[in-house]
């Protein structure tokens, strides 16, 4: 279910954002707004009254702050600011917005494809609209691929899943000879999803790693794993290093590293999350001198950590 991953280019950008390698990318364009709310009296107004002196982008991700993530002015219209991956929680999608002087709301379109209804305290706000942000999208070099072979005479198969909330028709899949494809960009994790089909909601036939829902039927299971070098630097006289983790059950013969003039690799996929390791140098456990993260294990020992995002 899944090809090697590969540089992050957004085919269909969603309005406000775009992912570029392990940053997102925020941009405002002045000229895609008509209107601002007032944040002290909601009161509406035309985008043109005001004179920009600052944005700064607000939302799920920053408590809603209305001055923390102040943004780059790129020329007259655009306004920019980048954050890496790691800034940002576990979850898959975010709502936001655009904030102008630190007092006024840009208003989203109605027609744009990434909004939401925006909520206070559990209840819809009136009329109000945010933008959403998803780190699963669209991108033919993506990690992600999903088929669905057969069903076509279907009229639109999507594909939904815990990567965005199973969302019923954001993931519109593509129509080929053979059946119906998609391919999508996500961070590392494990993921269930299925397919609707013509509104009728199915697993995967293709996929026999399931597990059973709350409805008595079954979600497919992709886990996306991402490719991770470890690397030990000298210990050029050592005959055997060894590479062992919570990955694959601190064996101490499985994970062989190859000695270069550096020191010593070994390249791995992992799956998303905390991943505990240590290096075994001619039978010497060894935590990785080169990474200041480490942890207890319960048992009294010291080992290494790395996440993977």
């Amino acid at each position: 279910m899944t090809v090697p991953l590969m540089v992050l280019s957004q085919d269909n950008p969603f309005k406000g954002y775009r992912l570029e390698g392990d940053e997102v990318v925020f941009t405002f364009d002045r000229r895609d707004y008509d209107k601002v709310t007032k944040d002290a009296s909601r009161l509406k107004m035309d985008f043109n009254d005001l004179d920009i002196e600052n944005v700064v982008v607000s939302g799920e991700f920053n408590n809603w702050s209305m001055k923390a993530w102040r943004m780059t002015k790129i020329n007259d219209t655009i306004y920019e600011l980048r954050k890496n991956i790691s800034a940002f929680s576990d979850a898959f999608s975010w709502e936001f917005k655009y904030v102008i002087n630190n007092a006024y709301w840009a208003e989203p379109s109605r027609h744009d494809p990434n909004i939401a209804k925006a909520t206070k305290y559990g209840l819809p706000l009136g009329g109000i609209y945010n933008l959403k942000m998803y780190m699963a999208y669209p991108d033919v070099n993506g990690n992600a691929h999903f088929k669905l072979k057969g069903h076509t005479s279907a009229e639109a198969v999507i594909v939904a899943g815990s990567f965005n909330k199973w969302h019923p028709s954001l993931f519109k899949m593509n129509k080929v000879a053979d059946g119906w494809e998609l391919t999508l960009n996500m961070k590392p994790g494990v993921y269930t999803y299925r397919f609707i089909v013509d509104g009728h909601w199915m697993e995967d036939p293709h996929n026999d790693n399931k597990v059973k829902n709350e409805f008595d039927e079954y979600n497919s299971v992709i886990d996306i794993k991402k490719a991770i070098t470890f690397f030990l630097p000298n210990h050029d006289n050592a005959s055997r290093v060894i590479l062992a983790g919570s990955f694959n059950n601190w064996s101490e013969n499985e994970l062989k590293m190859e000695k270069t003039e550096e020191g010593w690799r070994y390249t791995i996929r992992l799956s998303g999350g905390k991943h505990h390791y240590k290096f075994i140098v001619d039978g010497q456990w060894l935590v990785d001198p080169e990474n200041p993260v480490k942890e207890y294990d319960g048992n009294g020992h010291i080992n290494s950590v790395y996440m993977v995002r």
